[in-house]
């Protein structure tokens, strides 16, 4: 899968590759991050990207010219029907802004859908990082498809929201993780919070890991991590609860602690 990667600091991405589980996809060539500098198509000696807003106002505005040709110039490597497996109509270009949509788990098993598929080709998504006050509306409205943004704050730039979105996608590709059950297993993506995880010692500064973990029955292990699943959502996520797939042991178990599910739509 590739990930093309349109920003005013291209060098920020220089560690992203570099460690840990995201490095080992790049060396193995199961994605590819490929990071285009914006002021590379600007057209002044200056190498300038923004300029000052229409109607007055503070803070400077990314130019629409050099993040269209950038974006233009990516695209233009793929395949317009597709023959290549990622045609380029149908390459998602995402705009990171704290005006976008949430970045969920649904989303990003979405983006990564196409690589998961088995269909042949690259999959593609490419990432433009907003900066400055924002970016021309024209960006958002006739060159983006999509727009996404990481949380309910502002950043200095979009870097940093590129950097998550690849992370979260690339460990979801085949062959990426090693083990792809804790993959399946992951907070969120099982529609719960993960119930508490332990490994050696089995006791610690006076904390020791609980004897069920210890037993050996395996069926009241799982029934143990369920109930404490449970109960970490509804202590720090309940909002999660009303779509989580939940059993009826769950909800008896739910009830016990206060929880009733009508009660919370």
């Amino acid at each position: 899968m590739r990930f093309h990667v349109l920003t005013l600091f291209p060098e920020a991405f220089g560690l992203s590759s570099q460690f840990s589980i995201v490095a080992r996809a790049v060396q193995r060539g199961q994605i590819a991050i490929e990071v285009a500098d914006i002021r590379d198509y600007t057209h002044d000696a200056h190498g300038t990207a923004d300029d000052y807003q229409f109607g007055g106002g503070h803070g400077m505005v990314m130019k629409p010219e050099p993040v269209f040709e950038a974006a233009e110039a990516v695209l233009s490597g793929y395949d317009a029907e597709g023959g290549d497996g990622a045609g380029r109509n149908a390459i998602p270009v995402i705009f990171l802004t704290p005006q976008g949509e949430l970045l969920t788990q649904k989303l990003v098993e979405e983006l990564a859908a196409p690589a998961l598929s088995g269909a042949e080709g690259a999959p593609a998504v490419v990432l433009i990082c907003g900066h400055y006050a924002g970016a021309d509306e024209r960006i958002a409205e006739g060159l983006a498809t999509r727009q996404v943004s990481i949380g309910d704050y502002v950043l200095t730039g979009g870097e940093l929201p590129a950097m998550i979105l690849i992370d979260a996608v690339t460990r979801l590709l085949p062959g990426v993780v090693g083990s792809p059950e804790s993959v399946a297993g992951d907070s969120i993506t099982t529609g719960l919070l993960q119930h508490p995880l332990y490994t050696r010692p089995a006791e610690y500064r006076g904390i020791a890991v609980p004897d069920v973990l210890l037993s050996g029955h395996h069926a009241e292990i799982e029934r143990w991590r369920r109930r404490k699943s449970l109960e970490r959502t509804l202590a720090r996520r309940p909002d999660l609860l009303g779509a989580a797939p939940l059993t009826d042991d769950d909800l008896k178990y739910l009830r016990t602690l206060g929880y009733e599910r009508d009660a919370q739509v």
